[in-house]
């Protein structure tokens, strides 16, 4: 990941484009899991063309392609892909075989224990081969389930929550899984329990309670919505230009997607949103920011883009919500305090929360702005080319990971795109 990209937009500000997005990388990562579990009953269609996907996708063939797993050993590497790494977790859990499970240096140093001492609490049989509570990881077979009940913090990553809701109806006894205290991205967990239902899998959630019963998938298509994270960049790129007109076909107003919330978020800047013609029709309009505090708990992966919107704005906001930030692919507060201090802004925090301070604010004539392995800092960053003349982003192939095609399709938008060595 050497070669770098420089972003400029020359002329009026003003943009016009129509934008077709690719699936949805978190509805796809569950959709395949689902159908592998379903053991060919459950197919899908509009796969995401995001890296993670991609992987994950691999590797199931590949693990469905290999008949006699229980009789030999299976090395799973899921490079940088951390959704492929906690599903996979579960997954590998209540197969036959004897796994390693690893990923990149990275991936080695991003927790993993809460989810394998869940399983383990009802029969898996994990352990860790370097580090405790981090990948890589040991996971033989056969599955023995010894309880249904677990525990699982809300405040974790939702991903720990929906790897074990997946394969709970191909467990012998079922699962009942209780959510001790307030529960983080909220709208990931729905989607997970509402993609279940579409393949004939019923779950009770009874307050912090839900149990889903043994129960066998329905033949059935999962259709993968466009990414509303990937159109989330699209929203920023509208509001820090002077004039927007911007077309995403395939999104709808009833996404289950938790960050089809940035609709809401985005007209607090001005920006509407239009569900019409098969899909949502972005405009800007002329309107003073004024709501002051961003709860962003249940969108956490919103984060970059609405805290850049702010700094870029002079917008001396708030942010709550931001727990997982720090083990994300990268600790993301630590990489936004770093990024932005080149545009004058601090990201202060205190306690639970993160303030921004604008009073600094400046823009240089260029930027370089680092990525830390971090797809969404690339994506973050890049509309800031709206504001200053040159923005260079580090490590240009780092968006193949959730959204390919994003710099060609920066330059369907007007703005200038250019790799450096």
């Amino acid at each position: 990941m050497s070669k770098n990209v420089l972003l400029s937009f020359k002329g009026n500000k003003q943009i016009d484009t129509e934008i077709k997005l690719t699936g949805s990388k978190s509805e796809c990562n569950r959709a395949l899991i689902i159908s592998a579990l379903s053991k060919g009953s459950v197919s899908v269609e509009n796969l995401s063309v995001a890296a993670d996907t991609v992987t994950l996708n691999q590797i199931l063939t590949r693990l469905n392609s290999e008949k006699e797993l229980a009789d030999q050993y299976t090395t799973v590497d899921v490079g940088p892909a951390g959704t492929a790494m906690r599903f996979l977790t579960a997954f590998l859990a209540i197969q036959n075989g004897k796994f390693s499970l690893t990923g990149t240096e990275r991936m080695k140093q991003r927790p993993i224990g809460i989810l394998a001492e869940a399983l383990k609490s009802i029969g898996g049989n994990i352990s860790y081969k370097e580090n405790e509570g981090f990948p890589p990881l040991q996971i033989l077979g056969p599955f023995k389930q010894t309880d249904k009940n677990v525990k699982i913090k809300g405040d974790i990553s939702s991903q720990y929550i929906s790897a074990l809701l997946m394969i709970a109806p191909s467990l012998p006894l079922g699962l009942t899984l209780e959510i001790e205290g307030e529960l983080t991205s909220k709208p990931y967990v729905e989607m997970t329990l509402a993609m279940l239902e579409q393949v004939g899998i019923s779950n009770d959630w009874n307050e912090n309670t839900i149990t889903i019963n043994p129960q066998s998938f329905s033949t059935a298509k999962l259709y993968v919505e466009p990414d509303w994270s990937a159109a989330s960049y699209w929203y920023a790129i509208a509001a820090l230009a002077d004039e927007a007109s911007i077309f995403l076909p395939g999104l709808n107003g009833y996404s289950l997607q938790g960050d089809s919330k940035i609709t809401e978020i985005m007209a607090n800047f001005g920006i509407t949103s239009q569900f019409k013609n098969g899909g949502v029709f972005l405009k800007k309009e002329p309107k003073i920011v004024e709501r002051k505090i961003f709860d962003l708990k249940e969108c956490p992966d919103l984060a970059q883009t609405i805290v850049v919107i702010c700094a870029a704005l002079g917008h001396d906001a708030t942010f709550t919500g931001l727990e997982t930030l720090k083990i994300k692919e990268t600790n993301r507060v630590l990489a936004l305090q770093t990024e932005l201090a080149k545009i004058g802004v601090k990201f202060i925090e205190k306690n639970l929360s993160y303030k921004l301070d604008c009073s600094g604010l400046h823009f240089p004539e260029k930027i370089t702005i680092s990525t830390y392995e971090d797809h969404r800092m690339a994506m973050a960053f890049a509309p800031l080319a709206l504001k200053i003349a040159a923005v260079e982003i580090e490590e240009k192939q780092v968006v193949e990971k959730s959204y390919p095609y994003f710099w060609d399709d920066l330059g369907k938008a007007g703005f200038s795109v250019n790799d450096q060595g």
